[in-house]
């Protein structure tokens, strides 16, 4: 039998809440019950306690020189001066692979210890960055005419994915979570290419945690409050149901970012409960009727999964992964548009027969979806890597 890789993961999230953080933890928990040797190389916070426990997670303080790209993410621009106490345990641990999950300072510093010590490298796009500096740089913009703000936009999105795509170019394997950016990236990088989903906790997360019974429509949304997720169009949608008539309604908001303050101010009915965690954000889920996810950016959509296992049918925008996870008409809807958007929401909230079917389909979709297989073919992955580095090195 041949022995399994000996994987040493670079993952610029961990601690965070996101959807790299949690497959990066749902990674390394797979590779320790399957008696995997697995090391997890990454970041914390400038005052967290550093606990290095060797040949199972190696932890990096970010310093004074970091900048905030999130709330709860930095990236260090002096990241490169822990390289040779990396590079040393690395190599102590005798990985095979290195398997980075982004562009930041960790997947940066990985990507150098792959190249220095010519360990195959693998890596996974988790986020369309590409897209974000579009809309937060639109978003900056917003007091230019349209036309000019959409242009500079666009013209910075090009920009920044050629950038990224010179990153990606220098791995032996890239893994993708969803089928359009398998082909974008197999095109652009000239990579192998895989796919890479995600799973979800079907225990955890259940319809059965729900706990209200007041006769209200709660419409949910989790994830980050910010520009890229196309948050500022619930209170759009909120507006467009009331001219409709329907008003036993409120949103159920989970989640934090810089956009809440906006949303707070335009959002008449909903209740914001800011980031929650196991059980109570799974009881969140379960609290909701509808899950309304208006991204275009998102690539895969892990809350939309989590929506799903918590027997609530979703509303996603066709733009971006989520539309992979919905079955039109079965677990939910995707929509074309906002105003099919709308449409769809509001079809689901006047239908009670069809919304009852579609909350026991959700739950049976999700509970097709496994971190176990989906992790089962990272490793594949990793042998295929393997593989293509020796071939190019001889």
């Amino acid at each position: 039998m041949t022995a399994s890789p000996r994987v040493a993961f670079f993952t610029d999230c961990y601690l965070e809440v996101n959807g790299v953080a949690l497959t990066s933890r749902q990674l390394e928990v797979f590779a320790r019950k399957t008696n995997r040797p697995f090391l997890c190389v990454h970041a914390t916070a400038p005052s967290t306690r550093i606990v290095a426990e060797f040949n199972r997670r190696f932890p990096l303080r970010r310093g004074l020189a970091s900048i905030h790209v999130e709330r709860d993410l930095q990236f260090d621009l002096n990241f490169w001066r822990h390289q040779s106490a990396v590079s040393r345990v690395v190599s102590e641990f005798g990985a095979n692979v290195i398997h980075i999950t982004s562009p930041g300072d960790v997947g940066l510093l990985g990507a150098y210890v792959a190249h220095s010590l010519k360990i195959p490298l693998v890596a996974s796009w988790h986020t369309n960055l590409h897209e974000y500096a579009n809309s937060r740089l639109q978003r900056l913009l917003s007091f230019l005419p349209h036309t000019l703000k959409r242009s500079v936009g666009c013209a910075a999105e090009n920009h920044a994915l050629r950038c990224i795509i010179q990153f990606y170019k220098l791995a032996d394997v890239v893994l993708a979570p969803n089928l359009e950016l398998v082909r974008m990236l197999a095109s652009k990088a000239g990579r192998p290419t895989f796919l890479m989903q995600r799973g979800v906790q079907t225990d955890l997360f259940s319809p059965s945690r729900r706990t209200a019974a007041d006769g209200l429509i709660r419409i949910g949304f989790v994830g980050r409050l910010s520009p890229e997720k196309n948050v500022r169009f619930l209170p759009k949608v909120e507006r467009a149901l009331t001219e409709r008539g329907i008003t036993r309604f409120r949103f159920l908001i989970v989640g934090d970012g810089s956009e809440r303050r906006w949303l707070e101010s335009n959002l008449e009915n909903a209740d914001f409960t800011g980031v929650l965690h196991n059980e109570a954000l799974a009881e969140a889920y379960a609290n909701m009727d509808i899950f309304a996810f208006p991204s275009n950016t998102d690539t895969f959509g892990n809350v939309v999964l989590e929506a799903l296992a918590s027997g609530v049918p979703a509303v996603v925008m066709s733009g971006g992964g989520p539309k992979y996870l919905v079955e039109q008409g079965f677990s939910g809807f995707v929509a074309r548009d906002e105003e099919e958007f709308i449409g769809l929401v509001s079809r689901l909230m006047s239908s009670p027969d069809e919304h009852r079917r579609m909350r026991g389909q959700a739950r049976t979709a999700a509970l097709k979806v496994s971190w176990d297989r989906v992790f089962e073919g990272v490793y594949r992955a990793y042998e295929l890597a393997m593989d293509h580095h020796s071939k190019e090195a001889a």
